[in-house]
């Protein structure tokens, strides 16, 4: 009983993704983000690290596509882990990450063209999912 108090029960319990191994070893081999997301497409981080990497070379068009990918790959991975459309995704659980990158460059992308409305959900859903993710991404 003594679990219970100070929770609030409205709230649902957070999502934690499942870990990824494979793609987290290709990364620190070096691999290039294209190079691992044909091999694990349903890898968030992935798609999060191409939208980066097509940002910072002005490709602004290309970042908003990986980072859709990535956000929607990650929309089914919370399903299979729980989630029901609403709740923490705690970015101090690692796994949870990648998802977190691809909302974060998915609201960054539609800014730069212009998709204020998206920018707003976007926003919304990175601040409900965890408050600290925007600033621990910005921080790098």
């Amino acid at each position: 009983m003594s679990s219970v108090i100070g929770k609030n029960l409205m709230q649902p319990d957070p999502t934690l993704l499942p870990e990824e191994p494979e793609v987290l070893q290709r990364i620190e081999a070096g691999d290039l983000p294209e190079d691992i997301a044909p091999h694990h497409p349903e890898s968030s981080l992935a798609w999060a690290l191409m939208a980066d990497d097509a940002w910072s070379e002005g490709r602004t068009i290309e970042s908003y596509a990986f980072a859709r990918v990535g956000y929607h790959r990650g929309l089914d991975a919370l399903r299979r882990s729980g989630w029901r459309g609403a709740g923490p995704v705690p970015w101090s659980h690692e796994p949870n990450r990648g998802f977190l990158r691809a909302l974060y460059a998915l609201g960054r992308a539609a800014a730069a063209i212009g998709e204020s409305e998206e920018v707003t959900r976007i926003r919304t859903f990175l601040d409900d999912s965890d408050p600290t993710a925007a600033a621990a991404i910005e921080q790098g």
